[in-house]
């Protein structure tokens, strides 16, 4: 069983920055960041399957997107689909140890994580991750090695994976979330899901984050993935067609809520400034 002092940290930052944003929201951005503009391109990807999380790959400009059973992997740049791996039954994360060479999914229909290879794309192996509720992912570099977060009780666990062999230790108790993060930047992006926004702090200090911009995408959208290299944001979200009607003696959903239709497609977008 592995813990990392490097992983404690990260998460010790995150409560941090979680406690730092309530006071943050109300304070006053500074005119040299409120003075960036933001812009969203958006563009169809296809495929069927609802989204989760994204990951970017720094190295290659890829964004790879989960939907349910397979990743699709999508070129940043031109937002062209170039591959897709399968068999990531109810896949949420994907996760880079670009030192070995691969990738690593995490695939909560079967508590496993499908190693592929990040110059090929194709699948190497499963490893079984023995945990229900496989969610997160995370590459600490600190230790070489990729972490699988779950949702097991009464604590969320870390499996831990050697990223050269594809092999397992743990689990470790650990709680970890994921942000949308530019490291070069300081920069923090925050989806809002129904709202259809993607709210951006910068980091002034460790425990001081100042309200940038409040930027416009899609509803829908829960997760972000940036690439630190070109300091650009991704998202994505399905896209769903009408709502069918009502049946005879059907209830509207509780709470007002939206009936959704079938999903149509796939919106990818690009947050760039």
């Amino acid at each position: 069983m592995i813990q990392s002092r490097s992983v404690e940290a990260r998460v010790a930052r995150s409560l941090s920055f979680l406690a730092a944003l309530v006071v943050a929201t109300s304070a006053l951005s500074s005119p040299s960041l409120s003075a960036r503009t933001f812009t969203v391109s958006r563009a169809g990807i296809g495929g069927d399957g609802g989204t989760d999380y994204l990951a970017a790959d720094t190295a290659t400009g890829r964004v790879y997107v989960s939907r349910g059973t397979h990743v699709m992997v999508v070129d940043g740049a031109t937002a062209k689909v170039i591959a897709d791996i399968g068999d990531t039954p109810r896949v949420h994360g994907i996760g880079f140890a670009r030192k070995s060479g691969h990738g690593f999914t995490t695939n909560a229909g079967d508590s496993t994580s499908t190693m592929f290879g990040l110059r090929t794309m194709a699948v190497i192996r499963k490893v079984r991750a023995g945990k229900d509720g496989l969610d997160g992912i995370m590459y600490d570099d600190a230790t070489h090695r990729i972490l699988t977060i779950d949702h097991s009780k009464p604590m969320g666990t870390a499996v831990v994976i050697d990223p050269a062999r594809g092999e397992c230790d743990g689990p470790t108790g650990i709680a970890v979330d994921a942000l949308g993060w530019d490291q070069g930047q300081k920069l923090m992006y925050i989806p809002a899901g129904r709202d259809g926004t993607v709210t951006v702090y910068h980091e002034d200090t460790p425990d001081e984050y100042s309200l940038v911009a409040t930027v416009k995408t899609m509803p829908g959208v829960m997760t972000i993935a940036v690439d630190e290299k070109l300091h650009v944001a991704y998202g994505s979200t399905p896209e769903y067609g009408p709502p069918p009607a009502l049946a005879a003696g059907e209830s509207p959903p509780p709470g007002g809520r939206p009936r959704r239709g079938p999903v149509i497609g796939t919106a990818f977008f690009t947050i760039t400034h």
